[in-house]
């Protein structure tokens, strides 16, 4: 064995800064983090073993975490999640079939707001949902007569969670959605015609025998993405209420409650508790979709 890595040296050389990186700033602060879920720990004295008391309270006694952060957290994950994945794969098909040269601007255009949401919260999303007359939703609506009164959008506890989804279902078209579109342009085109060939006579017959199965990686790269950047997110809410917390918790979701117990309350235990739930969370997605798009191999 020793002898096989020796000889591998200069590959192991090359990965050395990467793994470097990877164990200092991902595998090491997942370890901290589970050890510190197991203790009291308040940033200020030294962390006091306690087991399994934070998990223990946080799924029987904490009221804010059962009524609302994860409710909230799996409605948001089960219609942006999959909405903003099929709208990804769904939008790179479109795109795909359009010239190279207009393909390239619209894939461009699509791709635009997730690089710029810090931007665009400010100078489109803040003033479209503003709750009052000048508001230009309210505004649209009130013209047409589709409303009486303004409505609040990011404030009303009800409106609230349905314009975070908007917002985040809008800049979803990340680097999953790229993924997506380069495995369908890379699809051979002679799987086409064979299909063809045996009977395959519909676009959405094309996407469902041939597309999909020749661009499984990049589904599950997107897959994983879309998991990802949905459990990440927690500031939308506070972001478009300008509270926190949001109205009524209405917008609180896990990643806020982490924040809220190690940011404010400064129960660092505590909040590594939740952030081991979360990963734990995150973790059983990822399985579903390797069960989905992986390979046999793989799984």
């Amino acid at each position: 064995m020793w002898t096989r890595v020796w000889s591998a040296r200069t590959s192991y050389l090359f990965i050395a800064p990467f793994m470097l990186c990877f164990i200092a700033f991902i595998v090491l602060p997942v370890l901290a983090a589970i050890a510190l879920s197991f203790t009291y720990y308040n940033a200020i004295e030294p962390p006091r073993l306690i087991g399994w008391s934070n998990f223990q309270y946080l799924i029987s006694q904490d009221f804010l975490f059962l009524k609302y952060a994860l409710p909230n957290t799996f409605k948001f994950a089960i219609i942006v999640g999959p909405g903003g994945y099929a709208a990804a794969f769904i939008l790179a098909w479109l795109i795909s079939l359009l010239g190279p040269r207009l393909r390239k601007w619209v894939a461009l255009a699509m791709y635009t707001p997730s690089l710029t949401i810090g931007i665009a919260m400010t100078i489109i999303w803040l003033p479209m949902l503003s709750g009052d007359r000048i508001g230009y939703l309210n505004s649209f609506l009130l013209e047409r007569g589709l409303i009486d009164v303004p409505k609040l959008w990011v404030t009303d506890p009800l409106l609230l969670m349905d314009s975070m989804i908007a917002v985040t279902l809008w800049s979803s078209m990340g680097i999953g959605f790229l993924a997506m579109l380069a495995g369908i342009l890379n699809v051979d085109p002679i799987l086409y015609e064979a299909g063809r060939i045996d009977g395959i006579r519909s676009r959405l017959q094309e996407v469902w025998y041939i597309t999909i199965p020749s661009m499984k990686p990049q589904m599950l790269f997107g897959a994983v993405m879309a998991i990802v950047t949905t459990f990440k997110t927690g500031a939308i809410g506070v972001e478009l209420s300008g509270k926190n917390p949001t109205p009524e918790y209405a917008g609180h979701l896990i990643v806020n409650h982490i924040q809220d117990y190690g940011f404010i309350r400064f129960e660092m235990g505590y909040a590594a508790a939740i952030s081991v739930f979360l990963l734990l969370l995150m973790y059983g997605s990822n399985k579903l979709s390797w069960r989905l798009f992986g390979s046999r191999e793989d799984s």
